[in-house]
């Protein structure tokens, strides 16, 4: 009886040593969103987003014809919604981009562009959960219609020109301090004396 007492002891405190350090090594780095996350993670999740999404949705086909100028509202869209996040040439490689978990996925690689039309379109109206993806669509016909124009767009963005790129640059969300800047420098091209505020920020 003694033996089978001290053997239990001794397995709670291995439980107790275990435990602790899964609260001390593993738990603030599950937490984390500065960590990568793991092939194995990575395949596993995609493959539950792949069954996640009806599948006669998964299986459609984009709607919306594609034109030049059905790219030119996508572009617009894109660069007032989505390039904050993604940039405008959908890489990813912006200030926020990399340090959200998982990191924002490059839309001109395989990964991105080997999904059906019908998971690109469900990915932009419903969002992705527990990633910074947010379910930017509603039901509206508009809303609809959008989120398939953006497909074109991210099929679009492997090839996307230097010239549509600074077009989308023009219509990126600006801060107010660059708004602000903005507007002193109109004045001063109009041949206003910039503020006092401006010429310090120089």
């Amino acid at each position: 009886m003694g033996t089978v007492a001290k053997m239990c002891g001794l397995a709670f405190v291995a439980v107790i040593i275990l435990g602790i350090g899964f609260y001390v090594v593993v738990l603030p780095a599950f937490f984390s969103a500065r960590a990568t996350p793991g092939a194995l993670e990575t395949r596993a999740v995609r493959y539950l987003r792949h069954l996640a999404i009806p599948r006669e949705v998964r299986d459609s086909r984009n709607p919306v014809a594609v034109s030049p100028e059905i790219l030119a509202e996508a572009r617009a869209h894109f660069a007032d919604h989505c390039a904050t996040c993604h940039g405008n040439d959908g890489r990813g490689r912006t200030e926020m981009g990399p340090n959200f978990y998982p990191p924002v996925p490059d839309m001109t690689a395989p990964e991105t562009q080997s999904l059906s039309d019908g998971e690109i379109f469900y990915a932009i109206q419903n969002g992705v959960r527990l990633t910074g993806m947010p379910a930017w669509g509603t039901n509206s016909p508009e809303d609809i219609e959008a989120s398939w124009k953006l497909v074109h767009l991210i099929r679009h963005l492997p090839e996307i020109s230097r010239k549509e790129l600074r077009e989308m640059e023009g219509m990126n969300p600006k801060s107010p301090m660059e708004m602000e800047e903005k507007s002193e420098d109109d004045k001063f091209l109009e041949g206003g004396a910039p503020s006092e505020s401006n010429h310090h920020s120089h």
